[in-house]
């Protein structure tokens, strides 16, 4: 399927929060409760709509353990968008946001829109983080703001397509260019208006931080987008050359879900 643009977003937070469960949730509406702790990075992709436009999300689900930070900062080049999620149920993950978002704030765009999400409002019960005390962190870090329920998908949709539409906003309003955004240096390929982006290329090369070559062969009007792991091409479309990856056009659309 086409779409007018790709955007890129990334899911940081404490480990346990549920930000795998979010992603699971938003690209295949179901809960999955019990998993193992992410490693590194995951990925997840869906098709939405907004305006009438249709838009790719590309979504890197990210490791919350202290060991792979450095990991995750090198995703933050760009993204579009965050969510940037906590467990109302534990007091100390809201007490990290303000750890998440200095990260956030300077490896990533400026401008890249970010949505705090208190997840798992399903545990209201349990409730250790009021929702006034997540409205008045969002408002003093310029942020959007939603509780949300993986388990129950309440407002799982709404978190990623609220971001969306704030992105959108912003490329209208000239205060974000997702053509500045693009990076042939590892996985961060993503944020790209596919109609303006290399429209007459026929073969790109890619150097992978471990230095990899990879070749990608070139078709139609729209460029192809690899995302790579440190194992090769984890996703292609289009035909790919080089270790590991699908070819032919085949299509790996999420990794595992954990954390």
């Amino acid at each position: 399927m086409s779409y007018d643009y790709l955007f890129k977003y990334i899911i940081i937070g404490d480990t346990g929060v549920g930000k795998s469960c979010l992603l699971l949730q938003f690209t295949d509406k179901r809960f999955q409760p019990v998993h193992d702790l992410t490693i590194g990075v995951e990925f997840g992709a869906r098709m939405v709509t907004i305006d009438g436009k249709p838009i790719k999300l590309q979504i890197w689900d990210t490791a919350g353990q202290e060991s792979f930070r450095s990991i995750t900062r090198s995703y933050y080049r760009g993204a579009a968008g965050a969510l940037l999620v906590y467990d109302i149920t534990r007091r100390e993950t809201f007490n990290h946001l303000a750890s998440w978002l200095e990260d956030a704030r300077q490896h990533a765009n400026p401008n890249m829109t970010i949505m705090l999400v208190g997840n798992k409002s399903d545990l209201s019960h349990r409730r250790a983080v009021s929702k006034e005390e997540g409205e008045q962190f969002a408002k003093e870090n310029g942020l959007l703001f939603l509780e949300a329920s993986a388990r129950t998908a309440q407002s799982v949709e709404e978190a990623f397509i609220q971001t969306a539409a704030k992105i959108l906003q912003k490329i209208h309003e000239g205060v974000f260019d997702v053509s500045n955004e693009v990076s042939f240096s590892g996985p961060e390929i993503l944020g790209v208006p596919t109609k303006e982006l290399f429209p007459m290329f026929t073969q790109l090369s890619f150097f992978y931080p471990l230095g990899m070559n990879i070749i990608i062969d070139a078709f139609s009007n729209i460029p192809h987008l690899l995302l790579l792991q440190s194992s090769g091409i984890k996703v292609g479309y289009g035909r790919t050359q080089g270790p590991a990856g699908p070819r032919d056009g085949a299509v790996a659309q999420r990794g595992g879900c954990c954390s």
